[in-house]
């Protein structure tokens, strides 16, 4: 039985519209998944995300394994049920954040001993256990065990693609269940050399999608779209592409420009939570004293249940307030921006009207109206 495939519907330029079929839904591409690294999407419900439109979730292996536990969750019938959330789920390896833990963590060929930022605890991710955790978890789409090095560094990103190209094929030999897709991660920092051999390298093993690792992490716009613009002719064609921690409006339509097909981002709701919003012309601060008595939307052309309902002014009233709704109602909005950007974008592909599509978005997006005001960094 064959549990996923790709299928590329359409291209236009470097751009793609595909599905993705997983044992728990279709992923219709490109596509935006909100980010639940406590198996819970930050202020946002399940049904919420499913009246959203959104199809695919992640949750965060590291915690997830620190807290509750994985043989905890797989006992609780998996993070499908666990989370109550029906549709096709994600988890990252843990690699990401253990190798964040500079100060506490001790990194071999083997893998990686680091100690608990919860209780202190001494812990340790292997390939191996890597895979068995998220096997316990049960998610449609795992990653395999990687290590994300600082962008600069050409020395020590050499040394950590090779772990990674390594670890890759051990976490291939330790998957076991076939009801779960497992995608190797490109690494290589800046360095376009690196990067090529490492498309090469994770391109040639039998990973049913790959995933672009360290990028966005405190490189340029400019270096990340190298990056990018070198990865697209070397990667399969017929397999689904994933940015990993992308998810600012003009980040998606530029990595889509580029081929990719799937992205994720805690920036959403975290941005809802710093008084932020996201519009299709820019970040917008709700705290703002202009919007004290403004009776209009945050976007008059949105269609969101806080769009649909609530004033500026009362959201700027809830956010002075420190009322819990605030951070639900902008995440709401900020969600629904992203995935209806990635169905517009879609749609385009379908069309073949992207490179249009995408120059009037980028135009307008930076265009900045004298009412949205430029966000601080949340």
């Amino acid at each position: 039985m064959e549990f996923f495939s790709f299928e590329l519907i359409a291209q236009d330029g470097n751009a793609r519209a595909g599905i993705f079929h997983t044992p728990h839904g279709d992923l219709l591409t490109p596509i935006f998944a909100p980010v639940g690294t406590q198996a819970t999407v930050k202020a946002i419900t399940p049904r919420q995300l499913a009246e959203l439109q959104a199809s695919l979730v992640l949750a965060n292996t590291y915690h997830l394994f620190l807290r509750p536990g994985d043989q905890l969750v797989a006992e609780m019938g998996g993070l499908h049920n666990f989370m109550c959330w029906p549709g096709p789920i994600l988890t990252d390896s843990g690699g990401y954040q253990v190798f964040s833990l500079a100060d506490i963590r001790k990194i071999d060929e083997d893998g990686v001993s680091f100690k608990s930022h919860i209780d202190g605890s001494a812990r340790r991710l292997t390939p191996e256990t890597s895979t068995q955790i998220q096997q316990n978890l049960g998610a449609d789409i795992i990653m395999a065990f990687d290590e994300c090095a600082p962008p600069y560094d050409r020395e020590y990103n050499l040394k950590a693609m090779q772990r990674t190209h390594a670890w890759a094929e051990r976490c291939l030999q330790a998957k076991t269940r076939p009801d779960q897709a497992l995608f190797g991660i490109v690494q290589g920092g800046i360095f376009p050399d690196l990067r090529e051999e490492s498309a090469r390298f994770i391109s040639s093993l039998d990973f049913p999608g790959i995933a672009i690792g360290g990028l966005s992490v405190g490189e340029s716009k400019s270096e990340m779209h190298a990056m990018l613009d070198i990865l697209h002719p070397i990667l399969p064609v017929h397999k689904p592409r994933y940015l990993m921690g992308v998810g600012s409006p003009e980040d998606l339509v530029n990595g889509v420009l580029r081929g990719m097909d799937i992205f994720d981002c805690v920036l959403p709701t975290r941005l809802a939570r710093h008084q932020a919003v996201m519009t299709n012309h820019g970040r917008m601060n709700m705290l703002n004293a202009v919007h004290a008595r403004d009776e209009r939307p945050i976007d008059s052309d949105c269609t969101c249940y806080t769009c649909a309902n609530f004033s500026r002014a009362y959201l700027r009233h809830l956010i002075v307030a420190k009322e819990i709704l605030a951070s639900t109602l902008l995440s709401i909005h900020n969600i629904h921006i992203l995935l209806s950007l990635t169905r517009l974008m879609r749609k385009a592909i379908i069309e073949g009207r992207f490179s249009h599509f995408s120059q009037a978005y980028l135009s307008t997006y930076f265009s900045r109206p004298h009412n949205l005001k430029k966000q601080e960094s949340a």
